[in-house]
Formats: structure tokens, C-alpha cells, sequence
């Protein structure tokens, strides 16, 4: 199955609670950043782009732990960064699993091979490989060739082990519906367990700013790689109503509560695409921040989002409340013709800010044990 049943059914029990105690927020999927530092170097990223004094920092374990902890979501998603670079992952893992939290450990899989002994599979336990298409479209992405072989490999010596692997799958405007599907067929025949895929979102730090989908072209691209998929047996790690929200057939709005991030600054607000401040803690992010400047409608910078990590905790929420709709949708799959729901209006949305990294001076300033007259750590930037 594209999520195993043990998942399914805690993850279905977290949700069903939330509703019950009349939680109107809650977080779903933490995102766990323990670090920048990256082995690659893409042009569509905007994480890599810090000095190296930051570059060089890590999250201890303790604070990764406290994190899950302080969260309590059921799902941990560690990204980065690429996490093998981080010597003390291994325990940062059994941690996790050990609270029966369910961790996808996100990689470029560059180092998987050489670290895969440290790990052991577990039902708690997913690798998730990042490949953005095939050989060709996969290492023009991230900008160095021979990446899609290796992680190929990895990805093959890790099911060999038993391991369940996932890819994560982001998609550009080049994307080529047929090359898409042909790829998806491709990583279903060698073992992949489940796809996870989403459109790229523009970071305003990339330094490819030119690739990036808008909505309407992330729906259309999604209808024909969807209608080229008929009758494929495609596993993806994603609700069925996200999926039919891709195809353009769901108008929802972004819960960026639902995945938040804890990275080196603090708990990123508002949400694990857009850093525009940072807080001490998970409690303070709910309560403290102003959710309803973001999103599509109200901000400029989440003009053309569709990503997994703002609207699949919609997508769940929607599912708990209209069941049949969630039933439906999964035994038929997505409408892949006719009109498409109505778009969210940008008429009354709020200018881009484009905030000043204090957080980043800041934190330089600590490391160079200079004194600070700004706010102190972890206030917004």
C-alpha cells in the first residue's frame, strides 16, 4: 500500500481526536531541519544560501527530540539540508521511532549507500529519496550528473536490506507529462514504495527563479500526467483529495499550521516554505502568529503555491469531515476533464514583504560572540 495500514490508522485516530476536542489548528507533519548544509548545490533551492558559519550549525539531538516532543504531531518529515550530513542522525532516528512517531528521512541519497548500515528498517522507518524525474530531467534539477545513478542504487541496496523507500518528487514548468509518467513507471518497477509529489515552490532566495509553476499550469500539468496514468499502478504517499486538488478539482485554502518547521532559528513562521520570523517555541508559533496574512489570496508570495506541505493537512482535514467525498475520489481518482473549481481571487492580497534577515545577523553575532543590541534570539526578523 502507498501508506501502510499502522500509519493510516494512528495518523486517522490524531486527526479524528483533534476534531473531537474541537482543535481548529493542530500540526500534522513536523518539519525537522537539523540542518542547512547541503552536499549539493541546485538552482531551484533556497536553503543553501546562509554563510558557512551557519552553514556549519547543527541541531543536537536533545533539541531535535525536544522538538517532536514540543510538537506531538504524529508524522516527523526530517529535510534540510541533506540530514546525512549530520553525524548523530542515527540517534536522532531512534528517538523518534522510539515515541512512535512515523519519520521520513528526506536525502539526495549521495551518502545513503555509505551510511545505510547505521540504520535499521522499521515500521516507523521510511527513507524518503529526492529524484525529480529521470536521469536527464533528475541531475539538470539539481545540477550535477550522475546523481539520479547513485541514488538509483541506494535505492536498491536499501530494499535489498528491507527498507521502505519513498521518493519525493517536485515538479518545474519544464516537466514533460509523458516524461513524468514514463519516470513513475520507472520507480514503481524498481521498488519504490510510494511517490510523494508537489509542484516547486519560487523560495525568493533560489537562484532559478524562472522555472517555477503557476496554479494553472500546476493543474493542467497534473491533469495530463494523471490522465496518462490510467490503469498505471502508482502509489503515492498523499491523500487522495490533495491529488484531486492538484487536478484542479478541490478550492482550498493553505493550513500552514499543519506542517510546521523547527530549524536552527527557532520555529520558522509561518511555515516551512516561507521564513518570515522565528520563535522560541511550537506554542508561541500558534498563538503569536498572524496566520491569516499568508496563504493564497492574502499574500503575494503564496500566489501560485500548491505544495504538499501547505495544503495535504488540508486535504486530511477536508477528508474527516466529507468521508464519502475522501471514498469516492480514492476508488475513482482525481476528475481529469471539465471545469475546475473556482480559483481563489488575488485581487485582495497584500504586497510581498521582503523581510530583512535579522535572524541571520543575529545569529552571526552570537557565533562571533559580538554583542547584540537587537531583540533577543528567536524573536521575528
Amino acid at each position: 500500500m502507498s501508506v501502510p495500514l499502522r500509519q493510516t490508522a494512528r495518523v486517522g485516530w490524531y486527526v479524528l481526536k483533534q476534531h473531537l476536542k474541537g482543535n481548529k489548528r493542530y500540526p500534522l507533519v513536523l518539519m525537522l531541519e537539523p540542518l542547512f548544509r547541503c552536499n549539493l548545490a541546485c538552482a531551484g533551492c533556497g536553503k543553501i544560501d546562509y554563510p558557512d558559519e551557519i552553514l556549519n550549525q547543527r541541531l543536537s539531538v536533545a533539541e531535535c527530540l525536544q522538538a517532536v516532543d514540543e510538537c506531538g504531531a504524529p508524522v516527523v518529515s526530517i529535510a534540510g539540508g541533506e540530514p546525512l550530513l549530520h553525524r548523530e542522525m542515527p540517534e536522532v532516528i531512534k528517538g523518534i521511532i522510539a515515541r512512535k512517531k512515523f519519520v521520513y528521512l528526506c536525502t539526495n541519497a549521495l551518502l545513503m549507500e555509505k551510511k545505510l548500515d547505521q540504520y535499521e528498517p522499521n515500521p516507523f522507518f521510511t527513507w524518503s529519496v529526492h529524484l525529480d524525474g529521470d536521469q536527464e530531467d533528475h541531475d539538470h534539477a539539481v545540477s550535477q550528473e550522475g546523481v539520479y545513478e547513485r541514488a538509483v542504487a541506494a535505492i536498491a541496496k536499501a530494499k535489498a536490506k528491507g527498507f521502505r523507500v519513498n521518493i519525493n518528487c517536485t515538479l518545474f514548468d519544464n516537466a514533460k507529462p509523458d516524461k513524468v509518467a514514463s519516470f513513475f513507471d520507472e520507480v514503481m518497477r524498481i521498488g519504490v514504495n510510494a511517490i510523494t509529489v508537489s509542484p516547486g515552490y519560487a523560495y525568493e532566495r533560489a537562484p532559478d527563479q524562472s522555472h517555477f509553476l503557476s496554479r494553472l499550469r500546476t493543474k493542467e500539468l497534473f491533469r495530463e500526467i494523471f490522465t496518462l496514468g490510467k490503469g498505471h499502478k502508482w502509489s503515492f504517499s498523499q491523500s487522495s483529495l490533495f491529488l484531486d486538488f492538484l487536478a484542479g478539482n478541490q478550492e482550498y485554502h493553505c493550513t500552514p499550521w499543519g506542517n510546521p518547521t523547527r530549524n536552527y532559528f527557532g520555529w520558522q513562521r509561518p511555515c516551512y516554505l516561507l521564513g518570515e520570523g522565528f520563535v522560541d517555541s511550537f506554542k508561541e508559533l500558534m498563538e503569536t502568529t498572524d496566520w491569516d496574512k499568508y496563504g493564497t489570496g492574502n499574500y503575494e508570495k503564496c500566489a501560485n503555491c500548491m505544495v504538499h506541505s501547505g495544503y495535504e493537512a488540508t486535504a486530511v482535514n477536508d477528508a474527516v469531515r466529507n468521508p464519502l467525498k475522501a471514498f469516492l475520489v480514492s476508488t475513482r481518482g482525481p476528475k481529469l476533464t471539465g471545469a475546475m473549481a473556482k480559483e481563489i481571487p488575488l485581487d485582495k492580497q497584500r504586497p510581498a514583504d521582503y523581510v530583512f534577515s535579522r535572524h541571520v545577523q543575529n545569529a552571526m553575532a552570537r557565533l562571533r560572540h559580538q554583542p547584540m543590541d537587537a531583540e533577543p534570539v528567536g524573536g521575528d526578523d
